[in-house]
């Protein structure tokens, strides 16, 4: 008997591998593939800005990794004695002005150089709705805790995502002539404005994410995680406490679903061999002996170097 309405799975023309770097940007939900990729030891970047919800600040990122060749003094702001940049998240914000450029250099560089490199870029959208600065009208990644009414909230038509995209991806393209990327729309709800208009925002980029599939349809795809969520895995259970974010059993779940279709057959298989060691590693020691300590890490040291020999340029 089936319990659950499943969601078709695309096909796609390329698969990721060990030998392939990837490039991903957006909301939390990046972060947790982004994860999954890099616990396998995958080539990755995640997040060089930190999360981004909107598709705006999203394009405003990679726009930046294109032609910016790094952030400047200058380009930060300080409020609450705390150095920061409109384009980043807060962990990247300092009381130390030289700080707080550093850090943000520090993953700008090798996210610039990964974006000419990599094979597949991974995109996530998280809500339409963005804020703008009213003293500079700039869409922000982040408010970094400033007033509210500092900023002005709107939310982007389809029409608008559309548009920004329409300039940014053949930039893209031209940028990395072999770039793929997989869109993806966050299945985490923003509760502000209710079920109904979150519904409106998710609908906003899902519309606009399927006209630009269709209209680069050799180099922009689309990976079904909210689909997934909303349909395969209706039950709360698969929802963290708050019934808002998704839950780690979530993550593992769609995961496998992006493993089947999206990862190549030989790196499934180093998947596969991986999963004892990082298991032995992840493995927190209870009250067992000193003994039984030392011949777990016996096995540890001798799983290593078996799959040293086998894969000596993962590990």
């Amino acid at each position: 008997m089936k319990l659950i309405t499943e969601v078709a799975l695309p096909e796609y023309p390329f698969k990721l591998d060990h030998q392939m770097p990837v490039l991903l940007m957006g909301s939390c939900f990046t972060e947790n593939i982004g994860r999954q990729l890099e616990r396998y030891l995958f080539p990755i970047c995640i997040n060089p800005f930190g999360v981004t919800y909107n598709p705006l600040s999203v394009k405003k990122g990679l726009e930046a990794l294109m032609h910016k060749k790094a952030y400047e003094e200058d380009e930060l702001n300080l409020h609450n004695d705390l150095w920061f940049s409109f384009d980043h998240y807060t962990g990247f914000s300092s009381p130390d002005r030289m700080v707080a450029l550093d850090q943000i250099n520090r993953s700008f560089h090798p996210a610039k150089e990964l974006l000419k490199n990599t094979g597949v870029l991974i995109l996530t959208w998280g809500t339409s709705w963005v804020y703008r600065y009213k003293k500079t009208g700039d869409v922000v990644c982040n408010c970094h805790k400033i007033p509210e009414k500092e900023f002005t909230r709107t939310q982007l038509t389809t029409r608008e995502i559309i548009a920004a995209y329409e300039d940014l991806l053949p930039q893209l393209f031209e940028f990395n002539k072999s770039l793929k990327i997989i869109h993806t729309v966050s299945p985490v709800r923003h509760w502000k404005d209710g079920a109904h208009g979150n519904q409106l925002s998710k609908a906003s980029l899902l519309l606009a994410g399927d006209a630009l599939q269709k209209q680069f349809p050799e180099q922009f795809f689309y990976f079904p995680s909210y689909e997934i969520v909303m349909d395969e895995l209706r039950d709360y259970r698969y929802y963290a406490e708050d019934m808002i974010h998704t839950s780690d059993q979530t993550t593992a779940y769609i995961w496998e679903k992006f493993r089947q279709i999206l990862v190549s057959e030989s790196s499934r298989e180093i998947i596969q061999d991986l999963e004892p060691l990082l298991k032995m590693r992840e493995h927190r020691p209870g009250t067992s002996s000193g003994k039984s300590q030392r011949t777990m890490e016996k096995k540890l040291q001798e799983l290593t170097n078996k799959l040293k020999i086998k894969y000596p340029e993962l590990l």
